[in-house]
């Protein structure tokens, strides 16, 4: 018993005195922010974490030898089982809309007539406002005039000409004439239709900016923004490491805090441009909005499948134990039809962690029972009572 005494002694003076210590220790390294100092106090942590780990060992053996009641520590189980295990990577983005424009006008002249209001809908090519044309409706019908008369005076002397009548150079003089004012007439009628602003998509309009009576002219003045809640899509950037797995067709889990709603989604689009300036490429995806409560510039958070595995071994991520090597390990239970068994201590490879659980590539195969509760307590062969 005095034997006992003594180390628990130890353990506490050694517990306490290095404690103090390293966390001073720990304390400075972190003021001075040198990252190899940092790295280096860490590995001293876990050679301590081990060294206290071996005590307790020695501790627990020695307290069974001279414990007659058997007071073993008590455990609880998890079983190695393959399963479907996926991956997400959370980005947040945004949402936008590929018809959301604001309308220019292409003629200068005074804003006469708004014909809609903000909030309605409007139909693609239909007429929203009417610049003044200064004139160019009159002149656009006295040239019709001309054109008309150019068009009958052709087509006499192209009957002439096919019965071997006059001149080939009247003929050709009316041709030109006829075709000039033609391509004038249309010119003409391009100018007079850049007076009229029409919607160039169906949608709402949102937001009319210049009001009626208002002079406006090409690039200077914004006139109305048109908007619509159909195509919809979420854009977001995603760090380069995940260029290899996130492609065309990949799952997304979209989720609208501010709507309290989460839709399934796919990638549809996938920039083939890195940002030089955040090492990033853009992402879309394609959003539903039957009841057009999503809108432009919302904040959406996204759960992105970037991989995807059947038949993996997943357990709990809080059993996994670390040494001061970075070496992994879990304790398993061999015999699982008694409650007082001796653990194992097994190294395993991890892969991808998620949602508290971690794909284990080697070290335990399916069906394996391991340590769940009590796993930081454990050491090789130690006896426990499991529940």
């Amino acid at each position: 018993m005095k034997h006992i005494l003594s180390i628990v002694l130890i353990v506490v003076l050694f517990t306490a005195c290095s404690g103090n210590k390293n966390t001073d220790s720990v304390d400075t390294v972190i003021t001075e922010g040198d990252l190899e100092k940092m790295k280096s106090k860490r590995d001293q942590v876990l050679k301590s974490y081990d060294s206290i780990g071996k005590i307790l060992g020695t501790l627990e053996v020695a307290i069974s030898e001279k414990d007659t009641l058997k007071r073993l520590p008590l455990v609880t189980s998890f079983k190695v089982k393959d399963t479907l295990f996926n991956h997400f990577i959370d980005i947040q983005g945004d949402v936008d809309t590929k018809e959301n424009i604001i309308i220019y006008p292409e003629y200068s002249g005074t804003l006469t007539h708004i014909y809609v209001k903000e909030g309605q809908n409007v139909s693609k090519g239909q007429l929203l406002a009417k610049i003044d044309d200064g004139g160019l409706a009159n002149q656009l019908a006295q040239m019709k005039t001309q054109y008309e008369l150019a068009k009958t005076t052709f087509e006499r002397q192209e009957r002439l000409w096919n019965q071997k009548i006059g001149s080939e150079i009247q003929y050709l003089q009316a041709k030109a004439s006829m075709e000039g004012l033609e391509n004038s007439v249309k010119q003409m009628q391009s100018q007079l239709g850049k007076t009229n602003i029409r919607a160039p998509f169906s949608g709402t309009i949102d937001e009319i900016i210049t009001d009626q009576g208002q002079v406006v002219s090409p690039g200077a003045n914004q006139l109305m923004r048109v908007v619509s809640l159909k195509n919809m899509y979420v854009k977001a950037s995603v760090p380069e490491t995940y260029l290899g797995t996130i492609k065309r067709g990949t799952y997304v889990n979209v989720a609208f805090p501010s709507l309290g709603q989460q839709i399934d989604g796919k990638v549809r689009q996938v920039g083939n441009f890195i940002n030089p300036n955040n090492r990033t490429f853009e992402i879309e995806i394609a959003i539903p909005n039957k009841e057009q409560l999503i809108k432009p510039n919302l904040v959406a958070n996204l759960e992105i499948n970037d991989y995807k595995k059947e038949g993996a071994l997943v357990i709990p991520d809080n059993v996994v134990q670390e040494n001061a090597l970075g070496q992994k390990f879990v304790y398993l239970i061999p015999d699982v039809k008694n409650s007082e068994t001796k653990v194992i201590k097994t190294q395993v490879d991890l892969g991808l962690a998620y949602g508290g659980y971690v794909e284990v590539l080697n070290g335990i195969k399916d069906g394996d029972v391991i340590v769940k509760d009590g796993a930081i307590t454990m050491r090789d062969g130690l006896t426990v009572k499991v529940k």
